[in-house]
């Protein structure tokens, strides 16, 4: 709660008509009386006036409005765009005189609540401030009281396109009027004088003092400094703190305004500017530029480089010294699945960063990187963050938890983002994740299989299968995997997103995948697959031949070979039983007989290396017949007049 009533308005005014009348121009010539007084406001009301304006009114004014009216009886130039506010004798019931009040409401619809219809309504009950205006209402409204008896300020204008904003009281208002008319003189013409008074070098030295901050771990309380000399519109003030929002995952109007623009700063804070551009790609050309307005055609030019290579995926960060060698560590770690220890190995590197100049608080180049970028999660930049670095001193964050549970029951546990209800995926022990796709693929004119492509999303896979392929048959389950490390020596080949599983034509690739030497283990879990009856297979091969499997599909097990205890089917499957409830137990069972686990940040938020496998399915036995539908991207209407389906594809349809 604030006593507004102990406000002192007239050191506070006064300071205002000092900056205002010092930041005019010289040519501007209206209140020129106002400038060589340095006042803005006006004579004082005496509590007579200000009673029998509130006769006149019906009520009585909020504690705040009384006594600015006892020091000036009205005011000038408030903020950028009220230039003349209302006194004990302007200030009048609006009465819906504008007639918005309609135009408010018939925005709502039928599900709003009594608090929407009540702030559409202010037109109707609002007393209005705004004598003179650039089309800004200002309405106090008698309704939206707080406990001190003060009336909320809501100011609107057309041409904003946004909803009315609300300030607590008439105290709340004017020191944002105060803040607004400060922003918009800091960003000055040519031939506008420079603005600086008290005001602007105390904020200037806030500003000074949350960057040294920053750079000693507190970035909350540097964050809040910098808000404040953001509001008043001073230089660095948005730059600094917009790297401490990308740090904390926000990405949103974020533009390192005043440092992307200065080649000192441009290769640290350009790849996370163009990278969420690219990230949304209904964004044209234009917009790096826009916020590129005053760089230097090198920096434009960077900027554009940068942007081709974060969109085709080759853009890789590099720093400097020994922070640049913990990067290339952190990033083959990280295109393995081991994000983990990526982490670890960046942040315990923090120390051995270089900034590129006083107004760099942190790297952030890597967030581009489309290998280190999916690193980053809200805890991790806020342990960044709270990491002395860049010369300065201070106490060191405990490190942020890991992300990866270990072992594979995380697959059976839904979750933001695992709605997956099928997957498989291939362990094979003693090989590197790049030798894979010599184990499972099958080289052909398109290079598919033939070594492995660079690094993609989960989102990106799933891109690639549904628009890449124009072939489409029955009996060819060829997957796109993305692969890394296992734990304890084991490589893996994942895919979440798998077709459903046909008991009759599966052909598991572990006998293929085991060569002299290694083992290989194949899981294949549709236990709570939306469609068709649930299934489970796992198969186990060494030197190139199968040892055991076993299959649950339509509520039958099948079995071949000696299957340990530990993996026993009968132990997972009983009669009656909900199929589902085994998946996590039998994930459980296959971590602890080989001692291995899936990354789950890499595979779900990350990006992995992918390869094209051979078809899941055994080849099409004589007599059996199957269907191969070929698609063609923009085909011609057919001669028979057939529409071609949507998407601009004609199918056609061989069978043997």
């Amino acid at each position: 709660m604030t006593d507004t009533t102990a406000f002192d308005w007239r050191p506070f005014l006064l300071k205002w008509s000092g900056e205002w009348a010092d930041g005019r121009p010289e040519e501007e010539t209206r209140d020129e009386t106002a400038r060589q007084a340095r006042w803005l406001g006006f004579p004082p009301a005496s509590e007579e006036r200000i009673v029998l304006m509130e006769e006149r009114l019906g009520r009585r004014m909020p504690p705040s409005y009384r006594e600015f009216l006892k020091v000036s009886d009205g005011w000038r130039h408030t903020g950028g765009f009220v230039a003349l506010l209302a006194g004990t004798t302007e200030a009048r019931w609006h009465d819906d005189a504008s007639q918005l009040a309609g135009v408010f409401e018939e925005y709502l619809d039928e599900d709003a609540g009594p608090e929407e219809r009540r702030e559409a309504d202010i037109w109707r009950r609002g007393l209005q401030l705004d004598v003179e205006s650039d089309g800004l209402y200002v309405l106090m409204d008698p309704e939206d009281v707080d406990e001190d008896g003060e009336w909320a300020v809501h100011t609107w204008a057309g041409w904003r396109a946004a909803p009315p904003e609300r300030h607590a009281s008439f105290l709340a208002f004017m020191v944002d009027m105060h803040r607004e008319f400060h922003s918009l003189r800091a960003h000055r013409g040519d031939e506008e004088p420079v603005f600086a008074n008290d005001t602007t070098r105390e904020l200037d030295s806030l500003v000074e003092e949350a960057r040294l901050e920053a750079l000693r771990g507190g970035w909350e309380r540097a964050l809040e400094w910098l808000d404040k000399a953001r509001g008043y519109g001073r230089p660095r003030a948005a730059g600094l703190g917009d790297q401490i929002r990308r740090l904390l995952g926000k990405s949103y109007m974020v533009y390192y305004d005043g440092l992307v623009t200065d080649p000192r700063y441009a290769p640290e804070l350009l790849p996370p500017l163009v990278a969420e551009h690219a990230a949304h790609s209904y964004r044209d050309g234009s917009t790096p530029a826009f916020h590129l307005r005053g760089a230097g055609d090198d920096v434009v030019s960077s900027a554009y480089a940068t942007l081709e290579q974060v969109r085709n995926g080759t853009y890789r960060y590099a720093a400097p010294g020994p922070f640049g060698e913990a990067v290339e560590r952190a990033r083959e770690l990280a295109r393995w699945g081991d994000t983990d220890r990526a982490w670890r190995t960046l942040s315990d590197a923090l120390a051995l960063w270089e900034p590129l100049g006083p107004d760099h608080l942190a790297p952030l180049g890597w967030l581009a990187d489309p290998v280190l970028g999916p690193l980053l999660t809200p805890e991790r930049g806020r342990e960044l963050l709270s990491a002395p670095r860049g010369g300065q001193t201070g106490e060191a964050p405990g490190p942020a938890a890991g992300l990866d549970p270990g072992g594979l029951a995380w697959l059976a546990e839904p979750g933001p983002g695992n709605d997956r209800s099928s997957y498989r995926f291939l362990l094979v022990e003693g090989v590197e994740p790049q030798e894979l796709p010599g184990r499972l693929a099958d080289g052909d004119e398109n290079g598919d299989g033939t070594g492995l492509d660079a690094p993609l999303s989960r989102r990106e896979v799933r891109a690639r299968v549904r628009h890449s392929r124009r072939e489409f048959s029955s009996y060819d389950d060829r997957a796109l995997v993305s692969v890394g490390r296992a734990g304890g020596g084991w490589s893996f080949a994942f895919d979440g997103d798998p077709a459903p599983f046909d008991r009759r034509r599966f052909l598991s690739p572990a006998a293929a995948a085991a060569g002299a030497g290694t083992r290989a283990v194949v899981v294949w879990s549709g236990l709570r697959a939306g469609h068709g009856e649930p299934s489970f297979h796992l198969s186990v091969a060494r030197d190139g031949g199968e040892e055991y499997a076993f299959t649950y599909a339509e509520g039958e097990i099948r079995s071949s070979g000696e299957i340990p205890q530990a993996l026993d089917p009968s132990r997972f499957f009983g009669d009656g039983e909900d199929a589902a409830g085994a998946e996590r137990p039998l994930l459980e069972a296959v971590s602890g007989q080989f001692g291995v686990q899936l990354p789950r940040h890499a595979i779900m938020n990350g990006r992995l290396h992918t390869f094209t496998t051979r078809s899941w399915t055994r080849p099409p036995e004589e007599g059996e017949r199957y269907v191969v539908i070929r698609t063609r991207q923009g085909a011609a209407r057919p001669a028979g007049g057939e529409r071609t389906p949507p998407g601009g594809t004609a199918p056609e349809e061989e069978r043997t």
